[in-house]
C-alpha cells in the first residue's frame, strides 16, 4: 500500500486531506504560490523586490498569496523597525526549502516543453 494512502486522510496543521497529494495542491497550488516560491528559492527578498520579479501579478493578490504562505508555514515574514517605514522581508522556512528540488523539476520539465512544443518570447 502507497503511504500517501494508508489512513483514511491525513492531518496537516490541523486540517484533513484526502491525501497528501492533495495537501501538496492545497500548499502550492495555484497560479502564483509556486512562483513566488520560486522567487524566494535563492534568498530573502522585500515585498517591491518580489512585484518587480513578478509583474503580472496584482498587489493584492501578491499580498494575499504571501499570507496564505506564511500561514502554511512555507514561508516568513520578518519586520525590521518599529515605525514607518518598516522593512519586512520574505524568506523561505524549512518546509519552504525542502520544495525546492520540487520546483527545480517542475521549472526543467516546464523549459522542456516550452522548448519542445513552444517558445521563448522576449519582449
Amino acid at each position: 500500500m502507497k503511504t500517501e494512502c494508508i489512513g483514511d486522510y491525513v492531518k496537516f496543521n490541523g486540517k484533513a486531506y484526502p491525501c497528501t497529494v492533495s495537501l501538496t495542491m492545497n500548499l502550492i497550488g495555484g497560479k502564483w504560490k509556486a512562483v513566488i516560491l520560486y522567487h524566494l528559492k535563492d534568498g530573502e527578498k522585500r515585498y517591491n523586490e518580489l512585484r518587480k520579479e513578478i509583474p503580472s501579478i496584482t498587489e493584492m493578490t501578491l499580498s494575499l498569496q504571501l499570507k496564505q504562505l506564511e500561514k502554511d508555514g512555507l514561508i516568513t515574514r520578518k519586520v525590521f523597525g518599529k515605525k514607518p517605514p518598516v522593512k519586512v522581508v520574505y524568506d523561505l522556512t524549512r518546509l519552504g526549502e525542502s520544495f525546492v528540488p520540487v520546483l527545480e523539476a517542475i521549472t526543467q520539465w516546464g523549459n522542456k516543453a516550452v522548448t519542445d512544443n513552444g517558445e521563448f518570447v522576449h519582449s
